[in-house]
C-alpha cells in the first residue's frame, strides 16, 4: 500500500498534543499517563486515525492508543484532533515491532483494522495476525487476550483465521459480510472502511479471545 509522503510531517505530528513522544519511558506507566485504572485499548496501524479516534470519542470510559509507524499518515489525524479535547486518547508514532519496548502487560484489547496484507509468501511474517506478532502481544496484554480483526482482504482474513486458530485463540464473533451481517453490531468504521462499503466489498470481521 502506497502512502502520500508529507514534508515535515514528523514536525506537523509533533506539535499536537496527543502525540507521545518518548512512549518507552512509559512502560508499566500508562495507567498513570491517563491518570485512571481503566481499560487500555491499542491499535496497530492507526493510518489517518479515523477508528481510534471515534473509539475515544464513543468510549470515554475506556483508554485508547493509536500506533502508526508513518508520520505521513499520522498528520491527518492530529490535523482533526484541532480544538478536540479527549483525554482518554494517545498516539504513537513508532515500530508494532517494538511494542514490548513501550508497554508491560497493560493492553486489554488490540485492533487490527484493514492492516496491510502483505499477501506474497516472503513477507508472511510481516502481518500482524503471524504468530511472532501474536508471541509479541502476549508480553504486552494485561491478563486475557483479545484482538479486534476487520480487513476487506479475503486472503489475510484466511489466513488470520488459520493463525489464530493454532494459538488457541477462540472465536467470540465471525462475520463474513460485517455490513450485511444478520445480527449486526456496533461499528466504527474506518476512512479505507467507508470507501469499501460505498463499492459494495465485503468487511471480513473476528473477535477472538484467549482467556487465561
Amino acid at each position: 500500500m502506497e502512502y502520500n509522503v508529507i514534508k515535515n510531517a514528523d514536525a506537523i505530528i509533533g506539535k499536537s498534543p496527543y502525540l507521545v513522544k518518548n512512549p518507552t519511558k512509559y512502560k508499566n506507566k500508562w495507567h498513570d499517563l491517563f491518570g485512571n485504572n481503566n481499560p487500555i485499548c491499542l491499535e496497530l496501524g492507526m493510518g489517518r486515525g479515523d477508528f481510534i479516534i471515534n473509539m475515544a470519542k464513543e468510549y470515554p470510559d475506556k483508554n485508547f492508543i493509536g500506533l502508526e509507524l508513518y508520520a505521513s499518515q499520522m498528520v491527518m489525524a492530529t490535523e482533526r484532533l484541532q480544538n478536540t479535547k479527549l483525554n482518554n486518547l494517545k498516539l504513537i508514532n513508532a515500530d508494532a515491532r517494538d511494542i514490548d519496548k513501550i508497554f508491560g502487560k497493560e493492553i486489554t484489547t488490540i485492533y487490527l483494522t484493514f492492516s496491510e496484507p502483505w499477501p506474497k509468501r516472503r513477507d508472511e511474517r510481516n502481518r500482524f495476525t503471524h504468530e511472532s506478532y501474536l508471541k509479541l502481544y502476549d508480553k504486552i496484554f494485561k491478563k486475557n487476550k483479545h484482538i479486534i480483526l476487520k480487513t476487506d482482504n479475503k486472503g489475510l482474513f484466511a489466513y488470520s483465521l488459520e493463525s489464530l486458530s493454532k494459538y488457541w485463540y477462540v472465536f467470540e464473533r465471525v462475520s463474513l459480510d460485517l455490513h450485511h451481517d444478520e445480527y449486526p453490531i456496533k461499528n466504527i468504521m474506518t476512512d479505507f472502511e467507508k470507501q469499501y462499503f460505498k463499492e459494495g466489498r465485503p468487511i471480513y470481521y473476528v473477535d477472538a479471545r484467549f482467556d487465561d
